[in-house]
């Protein structure tokens, strides 16, 4: 039984060692590139036209707070086109932004309204073919950006070299809940390992929320049917050996689910984009496709399917050790250490979400459709006036 003990303690040591260890190492790496200057010819008098997509469906509880936000950007209207692509919503959607249209004819605004609901990618891949600028940026309805964006952060794209550029997201409403506060934690870290991915070369990892694209770099939105319309597009690009990069200049605001199911469901849906983004770098990567990129490929190749199943394996030889060996009960008093706890909550819980992931990407075919999440009824106008986004 002792020599049973020991050979556990050690699978226990291993599993920890490549699960929680292998990502904080990945964290660590991130942290220090993070400090490394940009090694790109920045130009500030680079103001490109720019045609900014949002695509909706019943966003009538949000999208007059996002046309009240896109009004305010500092940037030439003369320069701008705004396309709404409407999946045939069922409530006041299409009738708010007509009437904003109406009243804001100084803002270039084009309204597509889609028959039938054939899903996120498919709207915006309609509406790319009416966009007019040298730069395609893509917003979700929730969204919010800072007057100053375009201005700050579209001067990366003057370099050759990028073809995507995209924002950290910062959470409006991170004191709701636990959830929220332990989210917004989250956020802090994967936009510093993203920040130093993409100083190093790249970042696979974009978000809907603002998501800037060279036309040159866009052929469509999700051209290999990932799922995922930010990652997805992302793919393409890097194969054509441009970078994707996230900058700090480019963040924008939204609100997160407060409860505990919201964001699992959140969480969930997302993992199981990724995963089948990653198979997609795989495979281009085992053609030669993918070339500068390949290190942060395999690398997240490894975190998000082979790093759950070892940590399954460390919640396994955790259980047997306490039930063994009773004072290995201690171990849980880490849990107890201020900010120590939040990040293995999360990285517990991101371990479990990738594991119910890999198993619906492999099961569940893709939904072409998206839901009202919960977060779109926490939007509110305080908070966006407090921030300056309104």
């Amino acid at each position: 039984m002792r020599i049973l003990v020991w050979v556990i303690v050690i699978l226990w040591i291993t599993f920890g060692s490549l699960s929680f260890g292998i990502a904080g190492a990945n964290y660590l790496w991130a942290r220090r590139a993070v400090k490394k200057g940009w090694e790109i010819d920045k130009d500030k008098r680079y103001m490109p036209t720019v045609s900014i997509i949002v695509p909706t469906y019943n966003e009538s509880s949000v999208i007059g707070y996002k046309l009240r936000n896109i009004s305010k950007l500092v940037y030439p209207r003369s320069l701008m086109q705004f396309v709404f692509v409407d999946s045939h919503s069922t409530d006041a959607t299409v009738d708010i932004i007509r009437n904003f249209a109406k009243k804001n004819t100084s803002m270039n605004i084009k309204i597509i309204v889609e028959n039938e609901r054939k899903g996120k990618t498919h709207a915006l891949n309609v509406a790319l073919k009416d966009c007019s600028g040298d730069v395609i940026v893509v917003s979700d309805a929730d969204c919010f950006w800072p007057p100053e964006i375009l201005n700050d952060s579209l001067c990366y794209l003057a370099e050759p070299s990028i073809g995507a550029i995209s924002g950290p997201k910062v959470l409006l409403n991170k004191e709701d809940s636990w959830v929220t506060q332990n989210e917004s934690k989250y956020l802090e870290s994967m936009n510093s390992i993203k920040l130093g991915e993409s100083k190093t070369y790249s970042t696979i990892f974009f978000e809907g929320g603002f998501a800037a694209f060279s036309k040159t770099a866009l052929e469509a939105f999700d051209p290999y049917n990932t799922g995922s319309d930010d990652c997805g597009t992302v793919i393409k690009v890097l194969e054509r050996n441009r970078r994707a990069i996230m900058v700090p200049e480019a963040r924008f605001y939204t609100f997160f689910p407060k409860s505990w199911k919201g964001k699992t469901d959140i969480k969930i849906r997302r993992a199981v984009q990724l995963i089948r983004v990653l198979r997609e770098y795989l495979a281009l990567l085992s053609r030669g496709k993918i070339k500068a990129a390949k290190n942060m490929v395999l690398r997240y190749a490894f975190l998000y399917f082979f790093a759950p199943t070892v940590f399954l394996c460390f919640i396994a030889t955790t259980i047997f050790l306490m039930l063994t060996v009773p004072f290995a009960i201690l171990l849980l008093s880490i849990l107890l250490i201020p900010n120590v706890n939040a990040y293995l909550i999360e990285a517990m819980s991101g371990f479990l979400v990738m594991s119910v992931a890999s198993l619906l990407a492999v099961f569940k075919k893709k939904s072409l459709l998206w839901k009202e999440p919960e977060d779109r009824k926490l939007v509110e106008e305080q908070p966006l006036m407090k921030a300056g986004l309104v």
